[in-house]
């Protein structure tokens, strides 16, 4: 990924309005780990949906939200709340640009492998019939992408220190480090880290849609049918906010790189910044919409707790009852 902050001329120093940033994060992100938490809660202790392998990488997409959410959009809002400039050292905000960014690509990574896998734990399921199996094929790549881009990003981001500016960052745009000025590893970091896994989201998931389509007519069981659309439709469901909120930043990332209008391309890559953040706001939200298990939890909840109300206003109005008729 490439960055020109540097080089703009004042008048592109295009940034989204203070006011826009901090109420819509605070909001978003108040609403968003309520969500995360009370659908983690649900995902952990119901055995069921914890030992589910089409669960497993969704938690840890939760978790890592939960994480992104409580550090680095939180200090976006704190950030946003002020005139001056946040007064930390650069340390911290070498960190935070490092934490940012890093999540933010092991969330896309994480699920682009999501969408692989579902295609093995529908069509493929003897892929992963052993301890040995599921070891390699489904707990291995978790694992890899999460320490991967880890190491990699704390070789780019610590290992080539070089005096920059954090102001831009702070104000809604963009931060790179200087290793992404060299063509090797921007290129590598743009291609492999941003471009592949938005088409391997895109292409694996219309290739599910179109393979289940094609499988429904050919299952006898509708029992195996119904457990293979429901893990279609989570996919797809997740698959639609990733496409929708992160194709914009990849082809604006891309037109960055390769020699787009700057008076174009820069205030629409701060926008697709900006908008890249619904991915983690709205993850929570569609995974409780796609699992028909939670719907039914939460249901049966709120007709407990309204069963529970009732009962308290009649045991109430029996007990003011009896006291009338105790001073007749």
């Amino acid at each position: 990924m490439s960055n020109l902050t540097d080089n703009l001329p004042a008048f592109l120093a295009f940034q989204l309005p203070r006011p826009l940033r901090f109420w819509y994060f605070l909001v978003a992100n108040i609403a968003s780990l309520t969500c995360t938490l009370f659908i983690l809660y649900f995902l952990l202790f119901d055995v069921t949906l914890r030992r589910a392998l089409n669960n497993h990488i969704i938690i840890v997409l939760l978790i890592l939200g939960f994480l992104y959410e409580s550090f680095n959009v939180s200090w976006h809002i704190r950030s946003a709340r002020f005139d001056q400039p946040w007064s930390m050292s650069n340390t911290f905000y070498l960190f935070w640009t490092f934490f940012d960014y890093a999540v933010y690509s092991i969330q896309i990574s994480l699920f682009a492998w999501a969408s692989i896998e579902r295609h093995i734990l529908i069509f493929h399921d003897r892929w992963i019939s052993t301890r040995i199996k599921r070891l390699f094929i489904h707990y291995a790549p978790i694992v890899v992408i999460v320490v991967y881009y880890f190491v990699f990003y704390s070789i780019i981001y610590f290992g080539t220190p070089c005096d920059r500016s954090f102001d831009g960052f702070l104000s809604g745009g963009v931060y790179a480090p200087c290793a992404f000025y060299l063509q090797t590893a921007g290129t590598w970091d743009l291609i492999v880290h941003e471009l592949i896994p938005t088409l391997i989201i895109s292409f694996f998931s219309i290739g599910l849609l179109l393979r289940v389509v094609l499988q429904k007519t050919r299952m006898r069981q509708s029992l195996q049918w119904r457990k293979h659309r429901k893990m279609t439709v989570q996919l797809l469901s997740i698959s639609v906010i990733y496409m929708l909120f992160n194709i914009p930043w990849v082809v604006f990332i891309l037109g960055l790189t390769y020699g787009a209008p700057l008076e174009i391309v820069w205030p629409a890559l701060i926008c697709s910044k900006f908008i890249l953040y619904n991915i983690v706001f709205l993850f929570p939200f569609v995974c409780c919409l796609s699992l028909p298990e939670f719907r039914k939890r939460a249901k049966q909840m709120l007709l407990f707790r309204g069963r529970q109300h009732r009962i308290g206003l009649i045991s109430m109005s029996k007990t003011r009852l009896r006291a009338q008729g105790a001073t007749m």
